[in-house]
């Protein structure tokens, strides 16, 4: 199938599903991702990792800071089918939701209504919840809001780790949409509103989010360390510095801290 579309993506699920895509012969005219920041130590400036696969696929990259009638018209000017998102963490204007012949669809790494906003892999995480999955919306003017083309679900069994969860949402997100679009292009999905009055919301993630009182309930500081591994990380605080949690595990009912990183140190083993 050849449909002329474009990319909306930001980190962590976009690169492994636009090569999901790649795999399936589905390749964007043109992708939008966020500006190059500065990052690591030194603050280079650093362009994200869509932008990276976008130039080693030869595939055109806008950088908007702001979706304004200006980025409007340059991206009016591909004659888009269709739009894809994921991940990209921006409210989309109408002006460009209705651009497109098809619109723009979404693939949002939670089941929706449950967990709108920009935190939706880490709340089943910290919820204890026993399932999630991937919910692919058609978009409209409202942040997670739009109608239901397709929605599928995945086990939880309490020991995933943020990053692994993303692997496996991005995975499962990536191939519905490919068995999906087939029949979306024809106009043969049954779109489904969602139950508005049963949604949730979850807020930014921040540094501070981290931070764990190690006389808490052990699940929650298991769930906590589990959801934040990757970022901001786990931390608590001992006489004044910040030691960072690098490795625990869930035994016994009981949060085992296994290494840390004490401030302005080397990771080690954790004694207590």
């Amino acid at each position: 199938m050849k449909i002329n579309f474009a990319f909306f993506g930001g980190e962590p699920l976009s690169v492994p599903i636009l090569g999901i895509l790649k795999d399936n012969g589905l390749m964007p005219s043109i992708i939008i991702c966020n500006p190059d920041k500065p990052a690591g130590r030194n603050l280079e400036i650093t362009p994200p990792p869509t932008k990276i696969w976008a130039l080693n696929n030869d595939i055109p990259v806008l950088q908007p800071e702001k979706l304004d009638s200006t980025f409007a018209r340059e991206l009016k000017s591909f004659n888009l089918e269709l739009g894809i998102v994921v991940s990209y963490g921006k409210l989309i204007p109408k002006e460009i939701v209705n651009m497109s012949k098809l619109g723009l669809v979404n693939i949002h790494p939670s089941l929706l209504p449950l967990y709108r906003g920009p935190a939706p892999i880490v709340a089943p995480i910290l919820n204890g919840d026993t399932k999630t999955g991937v919910t692919i919306i058609k978009i409209d003017e409202e942040m997670d809001h739009g109608p239901i083309l397709a929605q599928e679900k995945t086990k939880l069994n309490e020991h995933e780790l943020i990053e692994n969860l993303e692997k496996i949402l991005a995975e499962q997100g990536g191939l519905l949409l490919v068995s999906i679009l087939p029949n979306y292009v024809a106009g043969k999905i049954n779109i489904k509103e969602q139950d508005h009055s049963a949604a949730t919301y979850v807020k930014k993630i921040t540094k501070a989010d981290g931070e764990i009182n190690l006389n808490d309930d052990d699940i929650k500081n298991w769930r906590k360390f589990r959801a934040y591994h990757a970022w901001p990380r786990t931390f608590f605080f001992k006489e004044g510095k910040r030691i960072i949690i690098t490795d625990a595990k869930f035994e016994g009912e009981k949060f085992i801290i296994k290494r840390i990183i004490p401030e302005g140190g080397k990771e080690t083993a954790y004694r207590s």
